[in-house]
């Protein structure tokens, strides 16, 4: 079997040489090189091209989340892992709907590492058990959501901003009775008794 050749994106070279240190006595995986910028990646994969790319989404040229997208488009062929300290659902999913095949924090084992390179390589997807938990928990609460109206969607966004009832009405052409209905169907829809609590189940509903 051929080594996987591995490519690293990360402006901090402590990073870098962590993780070449923590490939370095595997036999199966070869460090081909690392970059700091997304320019200078780019640069690199115009003439080469590695088989997976450890892709941090912070870098200072350009989003990470977007730079996927663009190595995925002119280089299908590359497998990316998407590589940060944030475990946040918006990062994960953007960073997985843009091409990466996975998605690691920083504090991963070199067992993990060692792992999730060779399933992505392999074809599979792979997730950080952090990340993962992270998925499931947006997609349990997701689930749990009540189905609202696009009607009531713009009343509880305007909700979550603060707006009253006459702002809303004057804002949405609408009537302040019709407003006040909205907002007593969201409170039974999102079993909550006050605005208080409706605030603040708007505000985690609309993150979903």
């Amino acid at each position: 079997m051929n080594k996987i050749k591995v490519f690293i994106v990360d402006d901090h070279y402590m990073v870098i040489e962590g993780i070449q240190s923590l490939l370095s006595n595997d036999p199966d995986i070869e460090f081909s090189g690392h970059a700091s910028t997304a320019i200078s990646c780019l640069s690199y994969l115009d003439r080469n091209e590695p088989d997976v790319i450890l892709l941090d989404i912070s870098l200072p040229d350009m989003s990470g989340i977007d730079l996927c997208a663009e190595i995925k488009k002119s280089h299908p062929a590359v497998f990316i892992l998407g590589l940060s300290t944030f475990n946040q659902h918006s990062f994960i999913e953007k960073m997985l709907e843009n091409g990466a095949s996975g998605y690691l924090l920083k504090n991963a084992t070199k067992q993990e590492l060692s792992l999730a390179i060779k399933n992505v390589y392999a074809g599979k997807k792979y997730l950080s058990y952090d990340a993962s938990m992270t998925l499931r928990d947006l997609h349990a609460a997701s689930s749990m959501s009540p189905v609202l109206t696009r009607r009531e969607k713009e009343i509880l966004k305007l909700i979550s901003e603060g707006l009253t009832n006459p702002e809303m009405a004057d804002k949405l052409f609408i009537s302040v009775a019709t407003v006040e209905t909205h907002r007593k169907n969201l409170l039974a829809k999102f079993k909550v008794k006050n605005t208080a609590s409706l605030i603040k189940t708007a505000a985690e509903f609309l993150m979903l």
